[in-house]
C-alpha cells in the first residue's frame, strides 16, 4: 500500500520518547527532568512530537478497545457478541447496560487524554524550536485541531472532564477538577477555529492522513451540531460540502459506488474527509497490541466470524477464518436494511450463506447469523509480514465522510429548505433511492442506513434524546446512560467526581 513516510519514519523515535506516559491522564509528561529539557529543541524531534500526536487517532478502530466495536455494542445496530458473556467485558457491559466504573475500560479516558497531553507538550515547545515560522504554525494547527477531535470524544463519552491546555506539573496532577461541558466545547471550537486558517487546503500522497482545511472545518460543523449551534454548524459545513453531488472547495465528491467505500485499497478516496490509516507494516505481535506501536484495524478481526470456512464448490468469497465474532448484528437492523440498496455492503447474511451450504462457521456468543460486512476481514487481505495474521489488517477507518457531512448539514438546517431536501437527495440518489420529503426524522433514518456500524448511532441516538427510547431494552436508564461512567483509578486521590446515578 501506499503509506506516507509521516506516520512511520519517525514513529519509533516519537512512541520512544513518549513511551513513560501512562495511560491514566495523572501522568501526562516523560518521565525524568532531562529527558523534558532535552528534548523539542529542533525541527526533527518536534515532527516526531507531531506523529505521537497523531497516532491516538488509531483509537477509532486499533486495538481492542476500539470506539467503533465499543460503540456499535451499545447502539441497536449490534451486540456485543465475542465469545462468552466475559469476553470483553467493557463492551458486553456497556451493551448490556451494566457498565460501571470498575468495568469501563479506561483506556477511552487514559488514552484520549494522552493525545491531549502530547499536544499540550507541543504546543508548549513549539514557540521555542528553531525552525520555519510557516512550517511551525502548521504543527500547531495540526496539534490543536487533534486536541480538540480527542477532547470532542472525551466529552461525548463522559460528559463531565477535565479540562488542561498546558503540561502539568507533579504537583498539580492530583487537584484537577472538571469543567462544565460548555466549557471543554468553547475551548474545542477555539482550537479548530484557530486551525482552520493555517491548515492547508490539500496534502501531496506522501502525507495522507495529515489534517486539512476542509477535515477540521468538517469536524468543527460536527462539533457545532452536538453544542446545538445549528447556525454555526450549518455554516461550516456548507463550506465543507459546496453544491451536494457538485462543485466542492476541497474537491470532495461522493464515490458512484457505495460498494466502493470498503474495498481496503481505496484508501484517502474522494468521499474520506478524515480517515484513520491503519497498515501491516508494523508486523504488530501480541507483545504490543494496543500499546500504541501496533498500526493494524483491530475492528476487521474482532467483527470476522469464528472458523469460517467454505466447502468444496463454494462461490462465496474468501473470508478470513480467524474472526472473534464481536458485534453481530442485530435482527432489528437486518430488518431495516434488508430492501436497501447499502444492504450487501453492509450486512453479510452468513445464515443465509450457512443455509445454503457456501459457507461454514462456528456460531459465538449471541450470534445472530449477520455480520458487518462493511469491515469483514478477507483472505486477500491477510498480511504476509512477520507480525500476527490477527493484529494486522490494513483497511482504514472513516472519522467522517462526506455522506455524513452531508447528512449534518441537512439536520443542522433543521430538516426543512431546498438546500436540505438537496443533501438528503444525494445521499439516497447515490444508491439509486427516489426522493423523499425532508424532515428531520428522514434524516435521521438515513443517517442510520448510510452509517450503519461505523461508530456513530449511539452518539446520534443520545444526541438526539432518542437513546432512552431506542435503547430501553438493552437496560439504558435515562439521566445515567448518556454518559460512562469515570474509569474508578481516575478517582482515586483526585477532586475528580464520578457521574450521576454510577
Amino acid at each position: 500500500m501506499k503509506r506516507n513516510k509521516f506516520k512511520y519514519s519517525l514513529i519509533a523515535i516519537a512512541t520512544s520518547v513518549l513511551a513513560s506516559c501512562s495511560s491514566s491522564y495523572l501522568e501526562v509528561l516523560p518521565k525524568g527532568s532531562s529527558l523534558e529539557a532535552s528534548y523539542y529543541t529542533n525541527q526533527s524531534e518536534a515532527f516526531a512530537g507531531l506523529v505521537a500526536v497523531y497516532d491516538i487517532m488509531r483509537k477509532n478502530s486499533g486495538g481492542f478497545e476500539n470506539m467503533i466495536t465499543m460503540l456499535n455494542a451499545g447502539s441497536d445496530d449490534t451486540v456485543a457478541g465475542g465469545g462468552g458473556a466475559t469476553d470483553g467485558v467493557g463492551l458486553q457491559s456497556f451493551s448490556n447496560y451494566t457498565i460501571s466504573p470498575t468495568t469501563v475500560p479506561a483506556s477511552y479516558w487514559g488514552d484520549h487524554y494522552q493525545g491531549v497531553f502530547r499536544a499540550n507538550f507541543l504546543l508548549s515547545k513549539l514557540p521555542n524550536i528553531p525552525m520555519d515560522a510557516t512550517l511551525k504554525a502548521r504543527y500547531t494547527a495540526e496539534s490543536q485541531a487533534l486536541r480538540a477531535l480527542y477532547y470532542f470524544n472525551l466529552v461525548r463519552l463522559f460528559k463531565n472532564i477535565p479540562l488542561i491546555t498546558t503540561p502539568l506539573a507533579s504537583t498539580e496532577i492530583y487537584n484537577v477538577v472538571q469543567a462544565e461541558p460548555s466549557a471543554i466545547y468553547a475551548q474545542i471550537e477555539k482550537d479548530l477555529n484557530d486551525a482552520i486558517p493555517v491548515l492547508p487546503i490539500s496534502v501531496p500522497a506522501s502525507d495522507a492522513g495529515r489534517l486539512t482545511k476542509g477535515a477540521a472545518q468538517a469536524l468543527l460543523g460536527k462539533v457545532y451540531l452536538y453544542d446545538n449551534k445549528l447556525s454555526e454548524a450549518a455554516a461550516q459545513l456548507a463550506i465543507v460540502n459546496g453544491t451536494p453531488n457538485g462543485a466542492n472547495p476541497y474537491g470532495y465528491k461522493l464515490l458512484n459506488n457505495f460498494s466502493d467505500l470498503w474495498v481496503v485499497a481505496n484508501k484517502f478516496n474522494s468521499e474520506s474527509i478524515l480517515e484513520v490509516t491503519h497498515t501491516y507494516a508494523s508486523n504488530a505481535g501480541w507483545g504490543n497490541w494496543g500499546s500504541g506501536t501496533d498500526e493494524g484495524n483491530s475492528v476487521v478481526q474482532m467483527i470476522g466470524p469464528r472458523t469460517l470456512t467454505r466447502p468444496t464448490g463454494s462461490t462465496a468469497p474468501a473470508y478470513y477464518s480467524g474472526g472473534w465474532s464481536f458485534n453481530p448484528v442485530t435482527q432489528d437492523l437486518y430488518d431495516v436494511l434488508k430492501n436497501d440498496p447499502r444492504f450487501s455492503a453492509t450486512i453479510l447474511d452468513a445464515k443465509a450463506l450457512k443455509a445454503a451450504k457456501q459457507i461454514n462457521y462456528i456460531s459465538g456468543y449471541q450470534d445472530t447469523g449477520y455480520f458487518i460486512n462493511k469491515f469483514m476481514p478477507k483472505q486477500s487481505d491477510v498480511s504476509t509480514g512477520l507480525g500476527n495474521i490477527e493484529l494486522n489488517f490494513r483497511q482504514n477507518s472513516y472519522i467522517i465522510r462526506l455522506a455524513d457531512s452531508y447528512l449534518m448539514e441537512a439536520e443542522a438546517l433543521g430538516g426543512t429548505g431546498a438546500r436540505a431536501q438537496a443533501l438528503l437527495d444525494a445521499v439516497r440518489s447515490r444508491v439509486g433511492l427516489p426522493s423523499i420529503p425532508v424532515s428531520l426524522n428522514a434524516i435521521a433514518n438515513e443517517r442510520r442506513l448510510e452509517l450503519a456500524c461505523e461508530g456513530h448511532r449511539w452518539f446520534d441516538l443520545v444526541r438526539t434524546g432518542k437513546a432512552a427510547t431506542v435503547l430501553s431494552s438493552k437496560g439504558f436508564k435515562a439521566g445515567k446512560n448518556e454518559a460512562l461512567p469515570i474509569p474508578f483509578k481516575e478517582l482515586e486521590n483526585t477532586k475528580i467526581k464520578q457521574n450521576p446515578n454510577y
